[in-house]
């Protein structure tokens, strides 16, 4: 069954899911491999760096489509359970969309690099779009290195710590949630 009904998610929602899951675990080791295990400026610096930029426009398409199919397919019945852990787990799911909307859109936005998508072709850096130069350097008066350093913060800072902190209350909840 392709749609969700009243009792389950069809499977374009669970593999939407999936993919999304994979690929976010994806992108984080490719990023933690290139911190820990390669030098700067190596070829194989290089293609980790790629690979997360690539795993991460992936997600950002990804994203919209979930968020499309979840606006326009009938959610399954909640399960049993208090107003409390059911506005928790709505809560949860807000904070996960949103780290799945934030992190994709500071992380290209803070790029200082082309990505090159799976080395097939290549996605422009933000600074080198019109976009960039209309709001932010002739709008905005900032240059790349001044609106950088905000979107660097929040994605490589602030949100790279809350995502683990949300998968750990997303584990934690599962995991209670099966006793």
């Amino acid at each position: 069954m392709l749609k969700n009904s009243a009792t389950h998610y069809g499977s374009v929602a669970r593999t939407l899911h999936w993919l999304t899951a994979v690929l976010f675990l994806l992108a984080y080791m490719a990023v933690y491999y290139r911190q820990w295990f390669t030098e700067v400026r190596t070829p194989e610096n290089w293609t980790a760096l790629q690979l997360h930029l690539s795993f991460g426009v992936t997600i950002a398409v990804l994203v919209i489509l979930r968020v499309y199919w979840r606006l326009t397919n009938p959610q399954p019945q909640p399960e049993p359970g208090s107003a409390l852990m059911h506005k928790a787990a709505h809560f949860g799911h807000l904070a996960l969309y949103a780290v799945l909307i934030i992190m994709p859109l500071t992380g290209y936005l803070g790029t200082g690099v082309a990505t090159e998508y799976f080395f097939l072709f290549d996605i422009p850096k933000f600074e080198d779009t019109w976009l960039f130069q209309t709001l932010v350097a002739n709008t905005m008066g900032l240059s790349f290195e001044q609106f950088e350093a905000p979107m660097d913060f929040i994605h490589k800072e602030g949100g790279a710590y809350l995502v683990w902190v949300l998968i750990l209350r997303s584990c934690g909840s599962s995991a209670l949630s099966s006793f």
